[in-house]
């Protein structure tokens, strides 16, 4: 099989896109109404902290190795399903109890669904800077709601937990793109930012007994800050055709200052890893199946900053395990993927499980 096509072969189930998790969501707290949501606010929101843009359960486990020149679609479907919203302690929030002596107990009952649509275009040019390869790629989002915006809601940050929305979200522009391709190997560098395009709006909400509060809109899509995100990922390939390969990527975000508030989110590093393995269905190799386990960590590093940082020093993780199953069309240079990411631990923030449906052509 010519080198071409091995690195079509290798490359095209997993195109390298960041997209924030934006996304569609049904939100319910069982609290008691608008009184029990500012006690909330008041308990456990004064934990729970910002989410970054970086989604690491949307990715395929080649998405880190760029492929050979030329130009490349894809649609990346991402959903996100959740019941259980952590404390700081790694502990699921099932309660909150207020007011003096022994005070009232509230029960709490988290239900967030999220989708995204990504539709990303990557280049993938003939030039070379250093000895490397150079691409770039574009990723806006249409989504009903962010992971942002879900915890907000969930925790008295938003002001009406049933409203729903679609429509533009953050987007992804990663200029800079740089792969040493080796016999073997890939290592890749990136530079990215997150664009605050989508719907995000600040509100005024009156609540009971703590009176007006600043809260972010409900039906917010994006984020409203801004993100710097530098990606390094390395690819081994033990196979002569490819067809295995161990990916391992770190990815950095550093976030500005969110609008509307004296509060800029703490920087974070995301681990995703995988093992893939392609097997062929047809004599010719022509269709190929992927089939390998992968999964994520990330931590937040920095404190919140700003006069409205809630515990800055609470920082959020979260770790998940799952799989990857996918079909290659080699004719045709198509891709379908599916995988699934169980998230196993997490604190002060959701805990869930993902799904994605992923396509890939090159044009």
């Amino acid at each position: 099989m010519g080198t071409r096509i091995r690195r079509v072969m290798c490359w095209l189930a997993g195109l390298a896109v960041t997209v924030d998790s934006r996304q569609f969501r049904r939100h319910r707290i069982a609290c008691g109404g608008l009184l029990a949501r500012a006690l909330l606010f008041n308990s456990f929101g004064a934990s729970a902290g910002e989410l970054g843009h970086f989604a690491p359960g949307v990715f395929n486990i080649r998405d880190f190795a760029m492929p050979p020149p030329g130009f490349y679609g894809a649609l990346y479907n991402y959903f996100y399903t959740t019941d259980r919203l952590n404390d700081r302690n790694g502990n699921k929030v099932r309660s909150v109890t207020i007011g003096p002596g022994p005070g009232v107990t509230l029960g709490v009952d988290v239900n967030v669904d999220i989708y995204v649509v990504a539709p990303t275009l990557i280049w993938a040019s003939p030039w070379t800077i250093a000895g490397a390869r150079y691409g770039a790629l574009i990723s806006p989002t249409f989504a009903t709601s962010s992971l942002g915006a879900a915890l907000a809601v969930e925790t008295g940050r938003g002001v009406n937990a049933e409203t729903s929305t679609f429509g533009a979200g953050d987007m992804y522009v990663q200029p800079l793109w740089l792969d040493w391709a080796l016999p073997d190997w890939d290592f890749a560098l990136a530079y990215g930012f997150y664009a605050p395009i989508g719907k995000y709006g600040v509100d005024t909400a009156t609540f009971p007994v703590v009176g007006p509060l600043k809260v972010e809109s409900s039906d917010n899509i994006g984020l409203g800050f801004w993100t710097h995100q530098f990606q390094g990922a390395i690819t081994w390939y033990p196979t002569e055709h490819h067809a295995t390969a161990l990916s391992a990527a770190l990815t950095y975000e550093i976030n500005q200052e969110k609008r509307g508030f004296d509060l800029t989110p703490g920087s974070r590093l995301t681990l995703n890893w995988g093992a893939s393995q392609y097997l062929p269905l047809t004599a010719d190799h022509t269709l190929l199946l992927e089939i390998g386990p992968a999964g994520y960590s990330q931590w937040q590093l920095t404190d919140d900053t700003g006069s409205d940082a809630r515990n800055p020093d609470v920082h959020d993780q979260v770790h998940a395990v799952g799989g990857q199953l996918g079909l290659t069309y080699v004719p045709w240079n198509a891709v379908m993927n599916f995988h699934y990411f169980y998230e196993f631990a997490a604190k002060d923030r959701f805990q869930g499980q993902s799904l994605g449906l992923n396509f890939a052509v090159k044009f």
